[in-house]
């Protein structure tokens, strides 16, 4: 094939690209009967709500400290406690510990429909069963913790080197023995990889989970916003944004250290 021929061949593939696309869009808005003329007619109340974002009251600093500490405390407590039970059922999650596909399909089968409830629903039904506050979002984050980061870890545990495994049999070691002494050796710097950047996920998650009622800066947020307060909106989403940009940056230094 000509280079010319080459040349406008991508170009027809990349057009055909856009066209499906664009037919999907067209296609979501008209099933969900979704209108667009909407945001621009409402053009001027966006410019009326984001002129009065653009306006902090940074005298309401001193109101969202505490909430916001609150929320980071939920993150740690809730993270903890998410990794602490997710290593376990990680481990019952593979054939390479368990050597039975018939218990690691069971446990796979538990965490897939953790990992499928979100979290605002989970902290909606926890609200409704524990009551409004910060232990209510500490649950909520330890679930979600728990559902995502043991599959990480079940995943790694299958990409480990067999060799320490089969040394392991060898010497007549039982499957805990095996998993402490052969597997987790092999796995420690990706848990704690895995254990930064699952808090790193749910400082921003948690700032929302206050909407339904789970305590920290999203309950402040969320009466703000009823309130129509926008300049204390403004400034609670500005510190979220530094606090978030901050855990982000110390995570992501850590876990650098730690690859």
């Amino acid at each position: 094939m000509k280079l010319k021929d080459t040349i406008h061949y991508n170009w027809y593939k990349h057009l055909f690209v856009v066209f499906l696309l664009l037919v999907c869009v067209l296609g979501s808005a008209a099933l969900t009967e979704a209108d667009f003329s909407e945001v621009f007619e409402n053009a001027d109340q966006i410019g009326i709500f984001m002129g009065r974002l653009a306006h902090p009251d940074f005298s309401y600093i001193p109101d969202i400290l505490d909430p916001m500490v609150k929320t980071l405390k939920m993150s740690v407590v809730g993270t903890v406690i998410g990794v602490l039970f997710a290593v376990p059922f990680a481990f019952l999650a593979t054939t390479t510990v368990t050597r039975n596909p018939v218990v690691t399909g069971i446990i796979r089968f538990f965490l897939d429909i953790i990992r499928t409830i979100p979290n605002l629903l989970l902290a909606a039904l926890l609200v409704a069963v524990i009551g409004i506050g910060e232990a209510t979002g500490v649950l909520t984050i330890a679930v979600f913790t728990f559902g995502m980061v043991s599959q990480l870890i079940y995943e790694s545990i299958e990409t480990i080197d067999y060799g320490p495994i089969e040394a392991a049999e060898s010497v007549g070691a039982n499957k805990v023995q095996i998993a402490v002494w052969a597997v987790a050796p092999q796995i420690l710097a990706q848990i704690a990889s895995y254990t930064f950047y699952a808090f790193e996920v749910n400082v921003r998650a948690s700032t929302v989970l206050g909407y339904v009622g789970a305590g920290g800066i999203g309950v402040v947020l969320n009466s703000s916003l009823a309130l129509l307060k926008y300049e204390r909106v403004s400034i609670i989403i500005l510190t979220i944004l530094v606090v978030v940009a901050i855990v982000d940056t110390l995570s992501e230094m850590i876990r650098r250290r730690l690859a």
